[in-house]
């Protein structure tokens, strides 16, 4: 059996959204611009054809990344109040940069740090996992080991 994907359910949406725009739009552009380059004649020595080929191939690719994923997708329910579990958004204090940081706890497909989206797989965002406001928790990161206090789980 395949592994689970977490998604949150705007998540889901998302690749839905996009999934449906490459294969009705980007699929239609590439077959278009493959009819277009077979007119240019030779396609032994044909980099328009090429180009277009393999964009073809890349976008069939990830047409079937998304589709595995959301054939394993798992909604994420709304997170527990008060404790860190998916779906949960976190503000908490780096002690060693006196730093303070809020992100939401996703799975690893929905990551992204600038958006405030961390993995639930990432070395902070496990760490977190269980915990409540006011715990203190210590976290292995590639630099060493790294303290934070939670001050507010939402």
């Amino acid at each position: 059996m395949a592994e689970e994907v977490m998604l949150t359910k705007e998540g889901k949406e998302e690749l839905e959204k996009r999934l449906e725009y490459l294969k009705v739009v980007k699929r239609a552009e590439i077959t278009e611009r493959i009819k277009t380059a077979r007119e240019f004649g030779d396609l032994s020595e044909n980099a328009e054809y090429d180009a277009a080929k393999n964009e073809q191939a890349m976008i069939e690719g990830e047409i079937l990344e998304i589709e595995n994923k959301l054939k394993y997708a798992v909604i994420i329910k709304e997170a527990k109040k008060g404790t860190v579990s998916l779906g949960s958004k976190v503000t908490f204090i780096d002690e060693d940069t006196k730093e303070e940081l809020t992100y939401e706890i996703v799975g690893t497909t929905e990551a992204d740090v600038e958006q405030g989206r961390i993995s639930n797989e990432s070395p902070i965002g496990n760490a977190l996992l269980g915990h409540k406001a006011k715990d203190v928790v210590k976290v292995v990161v590639p630099a060493g080991i790294t303290t934070i206090t939670i001050k507010e789980v939402k």
